[in-house]
């Protein structure tokens, strides 16, 4: 493949890592990398670079930083100068105005964490995560003016099942790298497929607010079960206990004969029921079926084995939590 072609690529959360990397491995010219301005984050909550960022530093990539695109001449202005012929998108965070999609020659195409038209927007791995889908996927679309709408060049797919909402993004990010090394020579050679999306089955993925992380007892087992994969590693999942938030990191759905617990507890008990407490975890009554606890993270703690945390930690059974 061509080192001559060049590529905009534009990114910045750890899912738009892969790609990047792999354009670079490619040996492809890359005059710029697009992510969001340095902000406060991280542990320690220091001013730090996006992870696309990050990477372009140390790659002896050049980063632009802009804080908005909608009428930012001078960043449009020198995005232009430098000729792309593809601009490439990934989790960069911010809408594309008309100027940037329709300057270079080949396009601009995104990589999204959805089999679309399924999950439109900012959180497609959480969302289907906690609507119990089993098959998750990546797309690589044309881009248009409307959001995550434009028609598609390719799709992969995986078994989710098991994987919290972290590991499914590692997995989807790797993918699409490869999904997208696999279709260039297809989108320089302009024979790229464009499949329409079929609206009537559009779904919108909005944002994930924390304190949707709040598990609720009187739900299912495995409803909880989704919510801990869907919210881990953020904005995290957890459950009160006496006023206090307990980060609830790993799961797993038990039936009540698997439980620790006296013969017939479960029935008599109230959904939020601390049923059983052992190194193996602490297994609670929900609405239907019972929720082993497997890992825990306390206030200002890391994540730990519950074995780990019943050092320092008692569970009282009988009184239901919040």
């Amino acid at each position: 493949m061509s080192v001559r072609l060049k590529i905009v690529y534009m990114g910045s959360s750890d899912f738009a890592v892969p790609a990047l990397a792999a354009l670079h491995l490619e040996g492809f010219d890359i005059p710029f990398v697009v992510t969001q301005p340095d902000r406060m984050r991280g542990r320690g909550w220091k001013v730090q670079p996006t992870p696309v960022g990050l990477f372009a530093e140390t790659n002896g990539l050049t980063a632009l930083k802009p804080e908005y695109l909608k009428g930012n001449a001078d960043f449009v202005r020198t995005l232009a100068e430098a000729a792309p012929n593809l601009i490439v998108v990934a989790a960069y965070g911010k809408i594309l105005p008309k100027q940037l999609l329709e300057l270079p020659p080949f396009g601009c195409v995104n990589i999204h964490a959805s089999l679309l038209p399924e999950y439109r927007g900012a959180a497609p791995v959480q969302r289907a995560i906690l609507e119990g889908k089993q098959e998750l996927g990546v797309t690589l679309v044309h881009m248009s003016e409307r959001l995550d709408a434009g028609e598609m060049i390719a799709a992969a797919s995986t078994d989710a099942s098991g994987m919290n909402a972290g590991e499914l993004t590692d997995t989807l990010a790797r993918m699409g790298a490869g999904l997208l090394i696999k279709m260039l020579p297809g989108l320089m050679a302009g024979t790229a497929p464009r499949i329409p999306q079929d609206e009537a089955k559009a779904t919108y993925a909005e944002k994930v607010e924390k304190s949707e992380g709040r598990l609720d007892l009187r739900a299912s087992a495995k409803e909880n079960e989704q919510r801990v994969r869907a919210m881990t590693p953020v904005p995290g999942a957890y459950l009160l206990r006496n006023g206090e938030r307990i980060g609830v990191t790993q799961v797993r759905v038990i039936s009540p004969d698997d439980c620790e617990a006296p013969k017939g507890a479960y029935e008599a008990a109230a959904p939020g029921t601390v049923l059983s407490v052992s190194e193996k975890g602490i297994g609670i009554r929900t609405g239907d079926g019972v929720l082993l606890v497997e890992a825990l993270k306390a206030p200002g703690k890391k994540a730990m084995p519950v074995r780990e945390y019943l050092k320092g930690n008692a569970f009282d059974t009988a009184k239901p939590l919040e």
